[in-house]
């Protein structure tokens, strides 16, 4: 059984590096050094406690314990970004089944519910990493139809971060979020 100090003391960790930039990051130009190292990891039940605090520095959304065990039974569609073995970020999808209508198709669509990574870390290939991976999912299986999430309408960053992945809004639902200002977010696939 892993000891649960180690669990605090890597959240505490988290909590301050999304306060202080590593110096291994410059501020103006955001160079990474040569000894780098990003990697992808599982979300088991010892780690989810970071993909939670990630979460809670990243988005304006509250995540209920639900969601995070459903990411737990969700095997390669949720991972933990690593940069030089701190958790800086995460990626969760999800499969989407659209209800076919009479004579249509069902379409199997690949959510991203959440993809973030700590400001500090952010342009530094992180965020592409997270991508990468879920692309290479879809390609992988070969049947799904699109690649769906939703970004809240005043997230500039995360607009231009997709569409230089070819991503497009395709609809903006009113209301979408709860509690949230702006409420609205459009739907990019």
């Amino acid at each position: 059984m892993p000891d649960s100090s180690n669990t605090s003391t890597a959240i505490d960790l988290l909590s301050k590096a999304s306060e202080v930039v590593s110096e291994e990051i410059t501020s103006e130009t955001k160079e990474i050094a040569p000894y780098t190292r990003i990697d992808l990891g599982d979300v088991t039940p010892h780690n989810i406690k970071l993909l939670k605090k990630v979460n809670q520095v990243v988005f304006p959304v509250v995540y209920h314990d639900k969601f995070y065990k459903d990411v737990l039974e969700s095997g390669e569609y949720a991972k933990l970004a690593y940069y030089n073995d701190v958790v800086v970020g995460g990626v969760c999808c999800r499969i989407d089944v659209t209800n076919p209508e009479e004579g249509q198709i069902a379409k199997k669509k690949l959510y991203i519910m959440t993809l973030g990574c700590l400001a500090p870390y952010r342009r530094l290939g992180i965020g592409t990493q997270m991508l990468d991976h879920v692309m290479d999912i879809v390609d992988k299986d070969g049947k799904f139809n699109s690649v769906v999430l939703h970004v809240q309408i005043n997230n500039e960053g995360a607009l231009r971060f997709y569409k230089r992945f070819g991503f497009e809004v395709v609809e903006t639902k009113e209301a979408y979020y709860k509690m949230i200002e702006p409420a609205d977010a459009h739907v990019l696939e």
